[in-house]
């Protein structure tokens, strides 16, 4: 009883805001989180671009789940979910505090539409950590991740998202965190450390999806199966392309968009990046 009191109190407070904005961020490479680039350049000006938030709420590519979760603890570990990478990339630490409190609250603005399991395991993966300490990294606003439920299709992703519109004017910062092309099977290794080269497939279908965002034709973006080849070899598995759902989803009719490290890397994997604001 003291809890629901105090979850009830802590709802009351959290007042209206400036509208948020909402992004979608390529985050590529691990290596992005202590290289220092053209894409982490980007991130640091975006983020003195946009109000401070009050608190994030990643959708990364790297936590997938059966059923839908969001980290409910004080204290999130920082997650190397990698392999093969120098020493200094697994001694990097994000020590970003976590909202309990706004854990429930995201549970229960979902609640009618799915069960949300308050997570107390997980933390922060790459795909949230090694992007969000270029955008803050004094680590000083609390950051939760919302996870991948496998097991549905993109339309119920897209539905979900839509449910977090709310979060954009309660100060809350949302962010999908994939990569819009993303097929690790067919990099160019040869060619990862001078970004800018883009097979044709990979720069067509970026394309593709850069129209069809600019004309907010979601419907089309969620049928991604019906990209044809490119889209194939674009999105050879889900977990990179449906965070781009859940930024899309919170749009609302007054964004602007605008796209940031607009650019291919390796051949088959883009970083292009959508700002809503």
């Amino acid at each position: 009883m003291e809890s629901l009191k105090k979850l009830y109190q802590w709802q009351q407070n959290l007042s209206e805001t400036e509208k948020m904005p909402a992004l979608f961020l390529g985050h590529g490479s691990p290596m992005n989180a202590i290289d220092e680039n053209i894409f982490v350049q980007n991130w640091r000006k975006l983020a003195l671009e946009i109000p401070k938030p009050r608190a994030i709420l990643v959708i990364s590519a790297h936590w997938e789940t059966k059923g839908t979760k969001v980290t409910a603890m004080e204290h999130p570990r920082t997650i190397h979910d990698f392999g093969g990478f120098p020493k200094a990339l697994f001694e990097v630490q994000y020590p970003a505090q976590g909202d309990p409190e706004l854990a429930e609250y995201i549970s229960g603005v979902l609640n009618h539409f799915t069960e949300v399991e308050l997570d107390q395991v997980w933390g922060l993966d790459h795909g949230n950590w090694s992007v969000v300490r270029h955008l803050y990294p004094n680590a000083d606003i609390p950051v939760l991740q919302l996870s991948l439920d496998y097991s549905k299709p993109a339309h119920y992703h897209y539905e979900l998202a839509r449910e977090l519109q709310i979060l954009r004017k309660k100060g809350i910062l949302i962010i999908g965190s994939g990569n819009m092309v993303h097929n690790l099977r067919m990099i160019a290794w040869d060619n990862m450390l001078e970004p800018g080269f883009g097979y044709d497939w990979a720069l067509e279908i970026n394309e593709k999806m850069k129209d069809l965002i600019v004309a907010k034709k979601h419907q089309e973006l969620i049928n991604y199966q019906h990209f044809g080849l490119a889209g194939n070899y674009a999105i050879p598995s889900p977990e990179h392309y449906l965070p781009l759902l859940y930024s899309l989803a919170v749009q609302d009719e007054k964004d602007e968009i605008s796209f940031l490290n607009d650019i291919p890397v390796g051949g088959s994997l883009t970083m292009t990046s959508v700002v809503l604001k």
